[in-house]
């Protein structure tokens, strides 16, 4: 669906830069917009974005698919506001790292039928215009979280939208998705910070940890704000998920503690079952009918 399209993509930072540029690269009519100029100004000039949007959004109405990839929040309040500039766009996504609030205020600003809340499992500890890349989301896995209210041909769209684009597709519910992403993104990010921070107190550098210890830390180089609007969103399954792990924790201090090799070789062993039992499951190339 991507060739001759008109695509709106509001916020060309890391997420909408990228996927600017990969939309761009396959024929689609590019508008764009960004609060800070200089994103803007850099995809004009690099002829990524085709059309300009303003502050207003004024000429949003002749888009085909609008996406908002902004932070949760932000896409939260633009939602009142493009509901009557949208025209006959087809279809409407956001791109945010979390969907409960995103599908309650796309459903509440009357833009349900036409909305598909969408999530990227991919990005980088870069952010901004400069760290976007158009091949960002090939074999990427992309979760679609239609409201209570989505068509089944918004929700086709959305699937061909993002297949086009190399990216394999997996539907759900918001409210499992954000409990699923607890544990598969936030705990991640929550724990490389975790240890980032334990090390400052510690006085050790990032540079001089070996190579494990510097993959195990780069989660924590994300931005700050973007993070933090992630687990004020999702806070009450990352609660649940980081006491779950600081059991695990909790009880292999104790363990060394008292010289407990056995349970150490356990926790160890476990741990590398699970690395080796799951090297990569497949990408799901076409969304599950019921």
């Amino acid at each position: 669906m991507i060739p001759d399209a008109r695509i709106a993509v509001i916020g060309l930072g890391l997420m909408g830069g990228s996927l600017a540029r990969a939309l761009s690269s396959r024929g689609a009519r590019v508008l764009g917009y960004d609060r800070q100029w200089g994103h803007l100004d850099a995809a004009v000039r690099e002829g990524v974005v085709h059309e300009e949007l303003d502050a207003q959004l004024a000429g949003l109405d002749t888009a085909d698919v609008v996406v908002l990839a902004l932070p949760a929040e932000v896409a939260r309040e633009l939602m009142p506001r493009i509901a009557d500039r949208i025209g006959a766009a087809r279809l409407v996504m956001d791109l945010a790292s979390t969907k409960r609030g995103t599908v309650a205020a796309a459903e509440a600003a009357g833009i349900g039928s036409r909305y598909v809340g969408a999530h990227p499992l991919t990005g980088s500890h870069r952010a901004g215009w400069g760290a976007s890349r158009a091949s960002l989301f090939e074999d990427a896995r992309v979760f679609l979280c239609p409201t209570s209210s989505t068509t089944a041909e918004a929700l086709r769209l959305a699937e061909s939208f993002w297949r086009s684009l190399r990216a394999g597709v997996e539907v759900l519910d918001a409210e499992t998705h954000d409990e699923e992403m607890a544990w598969r993104s936030h705990l991640p990010h929550m724990v490389s910070s975790a240890l980032a921070v334990s090390l400052h107190e510690a006085d050790v550098r990032r540079s001089v940890l070996g190579p494990g210890g510097r993959d195990m830390t780069r989660l924590a180089g994300g931005s700050p704000a973007m993070w933090l609007g992630i687990a004020e969103e999702n806070s009450a399954a990352i609660q649940g998920a980081l006491l779950a792990y600081e059991g695990h924790i909790r009880a292999l201090r104790e363990a060394l503690a008292r010289d407990d090799s056995t349970t150490v070789r356990d926790f160890l062993t476990t741990g590398c079952a699970w690395f080796d039992g799951d090297p990569g499951a497949p990408l799901t190339r076409s969304m599950p009918r019921a």
